[in-house]
């Protein structure tokens, strides 16, 4: 029995497969990073502490 041709760009289907694709994942929008999230936090907490320094040292 000969092996059906397959063109080259496109994967030939599994035996016993039963489900389709993974839909791909979407976009994680301003999540996709939370490193940058974390560091203005940090960097606003640093600020306020400074505020809170500098007045009570009076400067």
């Amino acid at each position: 029995m000969s092996v059906p041709f397959v063109p080259p760009e496109e994967t030939p289907p599994a035996e016993g497969s039963t489900s389709s694709a993974h839909p791909e994942r979407a976009d994680g929008g301003i999540w996709e990073h939370p490193m940058i999230w974390v560091s203005v936090i940090l960097v606003g907490a640093l600020l306020v502490g400074l505020l809170f320094l500098f007045r009570v040292l009076g400067l």
